[in-house]
């Protein structure tokens, strides 16, 4: 029999989640990852100015967060970008503020409370749709019987053939092992939205079939007149889901 020794150095390996937490317990760097769910690089300058802080300040906040791993970064010629490290990233960080109270903050003019209402109808969840326009495409799609829970969320046959049908290449799980299908807890009204390889899918065909526009500095996306007679031909979506003025706001906390 193996005895242990007890002068034996010995490591063991386990998750640090204090670590993650204690990287997200600060609103700057809260601030900055919630940024980058848009799915876009930024340079140190633009994200200072988004939070609003000083750019060496935020330089200090960046290196943590890509040494901590949640963030990654490139060069370009002299400049520095970062990005998320990907999309598990973007889901963990969407469904912590799924999890997270809601706190009040002043809104201080119309165009501030149009740009919220717009952020809660629709936007990019790193390369998926949130919002309550994505927390609808879900549902309607597990209505129909495009998906359904099994353990877990699943594509359905008849889920498969929509997607053939509207030329999306479904190609299953994706060789870097990103999950098939997935959901995030979309933080405007606590529910899931569709993520994974799939939901990427459908909104980039959303993206290319001028269903929905991007904007340029923000993570809203707008649904055009297209799109909203699309996602009604396709998946009967209601109004409420297709107008931000009539998007659900979100719980009180």
């Amino acid at each position: 029999m193996n005895r242990w020794d007890a002068d034996q150095e010995s490591v063991a390996e386990t998750p640090d989640l204090a670590a993650l937490a204690a990287l997200l317990a600060d609103r700057t760097r809260a601030a900055i990852c919630m940024a980058l769910l848009d799915g876009g690089a930024w340079t140190a300058g633009e994200l200072a100015e988004y939070a609003a802080v000083a750019p060496s300040t935020t330089t200090e906040h960046l290196n943590l967060l890509v040494s901590g791993g949640l963030l990654a970064e490139e060069r370009r010629g002299r400049r520095r970008y970062v990005r998320l490290a990907g999309p598990e990233t973007a889901e963990t960080l969407e469904n912590l503020a799924g999890l997270a109270p809601y706190r009040q903050v002043p809104v201080r003019s119309l165009a501030e409370a149009n740009h919220r209402r717009a952020l809660h109808h629709a936007r990019t969840c790193y390369d998926h749709i949130a919002g309550a326009l994505g927390v609808a495409i879900a549902a309607a799609m597990t209505e129909r019987g495009l998906l359904a829970r099994d353990y877990g969320l699943v594509l359905t046959g008849a889920g498969a053939d929509w997607l053939a049908a509207l030329g999306i290449s479904d190609a299953g799980p994706s060789a870097g092992g990103r999950a098939h299908v997935r959901t995030c807890l979309d933080w405007t009204v606590r529910r899931q939205h569709l993520s994974g390889a799939v939901g990427a899918a459908l909104y980039r065909h959303a993206l290319e079939h001028d269903w929905i526009v991007k904007a340029i500095t923000t993570r809203i996306l707008t649904l055009t007149a297209a799109g909203r007679r699309a996602f009604r031909a396709q998946l009967g979506l209601p109004d409420e889901a297709l107008y931000p003025s009539l998007a659900l706001a979100p719980p009180r906390a």
